[in-house]
Formats: C-alpha cells, structure tokens, sequence
C-alpha cells in the first residue's frame, strides 16, 4: 500500500496479541498498549531533522545532535490519550492538541464534542494519534481541522487499521503517511475493525466488561 508504514517487530507481535485476547485485563492491555505505541511512535519519528549541537562532556568538549522538527502531537479523544501517554516518557515538552470525537453507535459517524489546539504554522510536523483506523471518518475530522489551523506536515499514527479507512485516507490525502502496526481484515457490520480487538477506549480505561 502507498505512503503506509506497517512495523514489524517480535514485541508488536507479542503485544499485538496479549491486546485482542478478549480475557486481557485492564492492567495488562494498558501495559501492552504502551508497548505498542512507544515502538510505533518511535519509528513514526525516525525521519525527523536533526542539528548539531556543541555540548561538553564530562571529560571533553563534543558535538551532539538535537531535534530539528517543530513537532506538534494530536491525541484524538479519549483513546488517543493511550498513545500521548507513551509519547511523554520520550518527548515530555512536546506542544499538544486535543480533538474530541464521539462515535455515534447507530451510524458509526462520529461528532466533534471538543477542541483546543496549540498555534500550527506550515513547519510544524504534527502526529495523529489514534489507536483504531476504522472507517477512517474521525481521522479525515482531525486532518480537515488541523488544515484549517495551518497544517501542512502531517502523519498519523494507529495501532490497528483497517482496509476501508486507510483506502479513504489515502483517497482524501494522499500526501499524509499512515504508521500501523497491522491491517486487518474488514469491517464488520457495526463498522468494527475484524479480527481487531474491540473498543479500544473501552479496555483501555476499564468503562465496560469485554
């Protein structure tokens, strides 16, 4: 598939399982969620500039690099939030900006309830958040919202995708990268990603029994 990174690694995998077995708990589906974004996170950020830096060392003077990148991260409410968690541990001070979005369960469509974003200008390099690319609608809000704003450079990054929203993506804006750890199947009738591992936000924060 074009402008989509798929990352394949042995702790993914492993995660990757431990999240769509129904019988995970809440304690160990966040850890592994955790898991699972910072890898993705980190290869989402692999391509960022860098420039050098003169420091010391303890013992000498030497030239190191730093980040480039004016980076601004977008979690998409609430299971987003998942992924920001992750992020923190590895760019603490990085700008953040909230879009919430509601699913409605009869049309599967989903309704913006919340927005507080930071100022976005052209080099800014923005990463979507979101655990689950479905049918792609709450992605395509975020992307249309964060243009408005002055977005140009932007990636999204999702745990698990699905064909129909990253064919919508890519239809929409074929110029943003889409980072998963796996593609699955389909859509079920609910517009529920198959095999998947059910509602993310759900598990994650322990609101319903699966």
């Amino acid at each position: 598939m074009k402008d989509i990174r798929i990352v394949k690694h042995p702790l993914i995998a492993h995660s990757l399982t431990i999240l769509r077995d129904k019988n995970t708990r809440t304690e160990e589906f966040r850890r592994h969620a955790n898991v699972v974004s910072k890898i993705l996170l980190i290869e989402a950020t692999k391509f960022l500039s860098l420039k050098t830096k003169k420091i010391e060392t303890p013992l000498i003077p030497t030239i190191g690099k730093v980040l480039d990148d004016d980076i601004i991260v977008v979690p998409v409410l609430r299971a987003g939030l998942a992924m920001l968690f992750a992020l923190q541990d590895f760019l603490p001070s990085v700008s953040v900006g909230f879009i919430g979005l509601e699913r409605d369960e009869k049309t599967a469509i989903a309704r913006e309830y919340y927005q507080k974003l930071p100022k976005i200008f052209s080099t800014h390099h923005v990463f979507i958040l979101d655990p689950m690319l479905a049918t792609g609608g709450s992605f395509e809000d975020t992307i249309s919202a964060l243009k408005a704003k002055g977005g140009k450079r932007m990636s999204i990054v999702c745990i698990v995708s699905a064909p129909t929203g990253i064919e919508r993506i890519q239809q929409k804006y074929p110029e943003i990268e889409i980072i998963t750890a796996a593609v699955d199947d389909r859509l079920n009738d609910k517009k529920f990603i198959l095999p998947g591992l059910g509602d993310f936000g759900d598990r994650y924060f322990g609101t319903v029994s699966v």
